[in-house]
Protein backbone atom coordinates (compact mmCIF):
# COMPACT_ATOMS: atom_id res chain seq x y z
CA UNK A 1 0.00 0.00 0.00
CA UNK A 2 1.36 3.64 -0.62
CA UNK A 3 0.77 6.01 1.69
CA UNK A 4 1.79 9.22 -0.06
CA UNK A 5 -1.75 11.68 -0.28
CA UNK A 6 -3.34 11.42 -3.48
CA UNK A 7 -5.05 14.71 -2.62
CA UNK A 8 -2.99 18.11 -2.25
CA UNK A 9 -3.86 21.72 -1.25
CA UNK A 10 -4.05 23.40 -4.00
CA UNK A 11 -1.47 25.72 -2.91
CA UNK A 12 1.44 23.51 -1.50
CA UNK A 13 3.54 23.49 -5.43
CA UNK A 14 3.72 27.78 -5.32
CA UNK A 15 4.43 27.26 -1.61
CA UNK A 16 6.94 24.72 -2.23
CA UNK A 17 8.93 26.23 -4.67
CA UNK A 18 9.12 29.83 -2.78
CA UNK A 19 10.35 27.86 0.11
CA UNK A 20 12.87 26.15 -2.00
CA UNK A 21 13.82 29.59 -3.63
CA UNK A 22 14.43 30.81 0.06
CA UNK A 23 16.42 28.12 1.17
CA UNK A 24 14.21 27.13 3.59
CA UNK A 25 14.15 22.98 4.27
CA UNK A 26 12.04 22.59 7.22
CA UNK A 27 8.54 22.26 5.64
CA UNK A 28 6.04 19.59 6.64
CA UNK A 29 5.96 16.08 4.78
CA UNK A 30 3.27 15.22 2.99
CA UNK A 31 2.27 12.21 5.28
CA UNK A 32 2.27 13.95 8.22
CA UNK A 33 -0.43 17.06 6.14
CA UNK A 34 -2.36 14.00 4.94
CA UNK A 35 -3.15 13.49 8.46
CA UNK A 36 -3.14 16.97 9.68
CA UNK A 37 -5.63 17.44 7.07
CA UNK A 38 -7.57 14.23 8.14
CA UNK A 39 -7.56 15.45 11.88
CA UNK A 40 -8.68 19.12 10.82
CA UNK A 41 -11.19 17.32 9.18
CA UNK A 42 -12.34 15.69 11.99
CA UNK A 43 -13.50 18.93 14.34
CA UNK A 44 -15.89 20.72 12.47
CA UNK A 45 -15.97 24.09 14.01
CA UNK A 46 -13.07 23.79 15.39
CA UNK A 47 -10.09 25.62 17.02
CA UNK A 48 -6.73 24.69 15.92
CA UNK A 49 -3.66 26.43 16.46
CA UNK A 50 -0.07 25.34 14.67
CA UNK A 51 3.36 26.08 16.29
CA UNK A 52 5.65 26.87 13.94
CA UNK A 53 4.38 28.32 10.22
CA UNK A 54 7.85 27.94 8.66
CA UNK A 55 6.74 28.77 4.51
CA UNK A 56 3.22 27.29 5.20
CA UNK A 57 3.10 24.01 3.82
CA UNK A 58 1.81 22.58 7.19
CA UNK A 59 -1.04 25.68 7.46
CA UNK A 60 -1.80 24.60 3.86
CA UNK A 61 -2.70 20.70 4.85
CA UNK A 62 -4.60 22.05 7.82
CA UNK A 63 -6.57 24.31 5.90
CA UNK A 64 -7.61 21.63 3.41
CA UNK A 65 -9.53 19.85 6.40
CA UNK A 66 -11.13 22.77 7.73
CA UNK A 67 -14.60 22.98 7.16
CA UNK A 68 -15.94 27.05 6.98
CA UNK A 69 -16.12 27.30 10.65
CA UNK A 70 -12.94 26.41 12.03
CA UNK A 71 -10.07 28.48 12.22
CA UNK A 72 -6.53 28.30 12.74
CA UNK A 73 -3.84 30.01 14.76
CA UNK A 74 -0.24 29.54 13.57
CA UNK A 75 2.52 30.92 14.95
CA UNK A 76 6.24 31.74 13.21
CA UNK A 77 9.30 33.36 15.04
CA UNK A 78 10.63 34.03 11.72
CA UNK A 79 8.61 36.73 9.50
CA UNK A 80 10.08 36.16 6.79
CA UNK A 81 9.78 32.58 6.59
CA UNK A 82 6.06 33.21 7.35
CA UNK A 83 5.75 35.40 4.60
CA UNK A 84 5.76 32.99 2.36
CA UNK A 85 2.79 31.41 3.86
CA UNK A 86 0.67 34.91 4.27
CA UNK A 87 1.51 35.29 0.60
CA UNK A 88 -0.21 32.33 -0.59
CA UNK A 89 -2.56 31.49 2.33
CA UNK A 90 -3.04 35.51 3.94
CA UNK A 91 -6.17 35.84 2.02
CA UNK A 92 -8.33 33.42 3.53
CA UNK A 93 -10.24 34.23 6.19
CA UNK A 94 -9.96 30.91 8.51
CA UNK A 95 -6.23 31.75 9.10
CA UNK A 96 -4.82 33.91 11.31
CA UNK A 97 -1.12 34.40 11.36
CA UNK A 98 1.02 35.59 14.42
CA UNK A 99 4.96 36.71 13.86
CA UNK A 100 6.70 36.58 17.33
CA UNK A 101 8.21 33.90 19.87
CA UNK A 102 5.96 30.85 19.97
CA UNK A 103 7.20 30.34 23.54
CA UNK A 104 6.46 33.94 24.29
CA UNK A 105 2.67 33.42 22.85
CA UNK A 106 2.04 30.51 24.65
CA UNK A 107 2.71 32.14 27.98
CA UNK A 108 0.81 35.31 26.94
CA UNK A 109 -2.54 33.68 25.85
CA UNK A 110 -5.36 33.85 27.82
CA UNK A 111 -8.26 32.29 25.14
CA UNK A 112 -10.45 29.03 24.91
CA UNK A 113 -8.32 25.71 23.94
CA UNK A 114 -7.92 23.99 21.37
CA UNK A 115 -9.35 21.09 19.74
CA UNK A 116 -5.76 20.68 17.50
CA UNK A 117 -2.33 21.41 18.69
CA UNK A 118 0.01 20.91 15.81
CA UNK A 119 3.84 21.89 17.80
CA UNK A 120 6.00 21.94 14.40
CA UNK A 121 8.91 23.94 16.53
CA UNK A 122 10.80 23.52 19.87
CA UNK A 123 8.28 25.77 21.96
CA UNK A 124 5.45 23.76 22.73
CA UNK A 125 7.34 20.50 22.32
CA UNK A 126 11.03 20.68 23.24
CA UNK A 127 10.19 24.08 25.34
CA UNK A 128 6.84 25.28 27.31
CA UNK A 129 5.13 21.42 26.52
CA UNK A 130 2.87 22.54 29.82
CA UNK A 131 1.58 25.39 28.92
CA UNK A 132 1.16 24.10 25.16
CA UNK A 133 -0.62 20.80 26.54
CA UNK A 134 -2.97 23.17 28.62
CA UNK A 135 -4.37 24.69 25.57
CA UNK A 136 -5.69 21.32 24.34
CA UNK A 137 -9.26 20.94 25.03
CA UNK A 138 -10.90 17.71 26.49
CA UNK A 139 -11.09 15.42 23.83
CA UNK A 140 -9.01 17.18 21.60
CA UNK A 141 -5.40 16.09 19.96
CA UNK A 142 -1.88 17.58 20.45
CA UNK A 143 0.68 16.21 17.53
CA UNK A 144 3.93 16.39 17.25
CA UNK A 145 6.32 15.54 14.31
CA UNK A 146 10.12 15.27 14.21
CA UNK A 147 11.02 12.97 16.31
CA UNK A 148 12.96 10.24 14.71
CA UNK A 149 16.37 11.24 13.92
CA UNK A 150 16.47 14.15 10.67
CA UNK A 151 19.68 15.43 9.54
CA UNK A 152 20.96 18.92 10.88
CA UNK A 153 19.86 17.41 14.52
CA UNK A 154 22.32 19.35 17.05
CA UNK A 155 24.19 16.88 19.29
CA UNK A 156 22.56 15.12 22.21
CA UNK A 157 19.12 15.65 20.30
CA UNK A 158 18.19 12.16 20.61
CA UNK A 159 18.25 12.48 24.35
CA UNK A 160 15.85 15.70 24.24
CA UNK A 161 13.52 13.72 22.24
CA UNK A 162 13.96 9.87 24.51
CA UNK A 163 13.09 12.83 27.37
CA UNK A 164 9.89 14.15 25.67
CA UNK A 165 9.00 11.07 24.47
CA UNK A 166 9.11 9.79 28.10
CA UNK A 167 7.45 12.81 29.62
CA UNK A 168 4.51 12.68 27.41
CA UNK A 169 3.92 8.77 28.54
CA UNK A 170 3.91 9.26 31.80
CA UNK A 171 1.27 11.83 31.42
CA UNK A 172 -2.35 10.41 32.95
CA UNK A 173 -4.48 13.25 31.02
CA UNK A 174 -3.27 12.16 27.94
CA UNK A 175 -3.50 9.38 26.27
CA UNK A 176 -0.25 8.55 23.58
CA UNK A 177 0.52 7.12 20.76
CA UNK A 178 3.51 6.89 18.70
CA UNK A 179 4.09 6.77 15.06
CA UNK A 180 7.33 5.75 13.87
CA UNK A 181 6.35 6.51 10.01
CA UNK A 182 6.96 9.59 7.86
CA UNK A 183 9.13 12.19 10.49
CA UNK A 184 8.17 10.39 13.52
CA UNK A 185 5.29 11.78 15.04
CA UNK A 186 3.55 11.36 18.33
CA UNK A 187 -0.03 11.68 18.65
CA UNK A 188 -1.74 12.57 22.19
CA UNK A 189 -5.40 13.06 23.05
CA UNK A 190 -6.65 14.92 26.13
CA UNK A 191 -8.75 12.61 28.65
CA UNK A 192 -12.41 13.87 29.40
Amino acid sequence: MDDTPNQLPSTLPALRAQAADAGFTLSCEDRTGGLLTVLAAGRPGGRILELGTGAGEGAAWLLSGMDGDSRLTTVELDPAVQAIAREHLGADPRVTFVSGDGGRWLEDFDGPPFDLVFADTWPGKFTHLDRALALVAPGGTYLIDDLLPQPGWPDGHKASVDRLLAELDGRKDFRCVRLAWASGLLMAVRTA
